[in-house]
């Protein structure tokens, strides 16, 4: 007995990754999360999201952003996360300690919901479907009408497609990384440190 209706919508999830592999050509796995396989058509370029909002404010063109709780995700072109370590290095960030990482081949990362401007019904799921408060969501979601893949920011310098070249994203996202971790040790007004008098 087939219990599912000839026609009848997929559920959220498998809505969701549908409309990743059909629309963007990204490949999933999972799916209750739905997660992205990174390294394939993108790496991630991972930062606390408080640095990466003030990086974005000093960035303003980037490719696809997204955020999950206290993490923001740059989507950066595939084999950018193997150019990290050595980028850090160049820029004079390799001895610093940084909230900041990448993911590449092999790895996931969890499908942002859709944004409510994306018009495909697979994405959407149920008419209404809200995301969880502390779900992945898109600050700057991909152009589903346009290829994603130009607009990734990539190593080398003066960018493609509108986003930034990689040194320049990761110059900027260091140096809020590094603001961010230096106000969290500065003592408030009034406090009192050990052996203060």
């Amino acid at each position: 007995m087939i219990l599912r209706a000839h026609g009848a919508r997929p559920s959220a999830p498998a809505a969701r990754s549908l409309w990743y592999e059909r629309e963007l050509g990204w490949p999933t796995a999972g799916s209750d999360p739905v997660e992205l396989l990174t390294g394939v058509a993108f790496d991630v370029i991972e930062l606390p999201a408080v640095a990466g909002f003030a990086m974005l404010r000093r960035v303003p063109r980037t490719g696809p952003v997204a955020v999950e709780g206290a993490w923001m995700r740059l989507l950066v072109a595939p084999g950018s996360s193997d150019e990290l370590p050595g980028l850090l290095d160049w820029l004079e960030w390799g001895g610093v300690a940084l909230d900041l990482g990448a993911i590449g081949a092999g790895g996931r990362i969890t499908a942002p919901c859709p944004a409510r401007s994306w018009p495909p019904p697979l994405a959407a799921g149920a008419p209404g479907e809200r995301c969880p408060q502390e779900a992945a969501v898109w600050l700057r979601p991909p152009d589903p009408k346009g290829e994603v893949e130009p607009t990734l920011p990539k190593a080398g310098f003066g960018g493609d497609g509108g986003a930034p070249d990689l040194v320049r994203l990761v110059g900027a996202a260091a140096t809020e990384c590094h603001r961010a971790r230096l106000s969290r040790a500065r003592p408030l007004p009034r406090q009192r440190r050990a052996g203060d008098s």
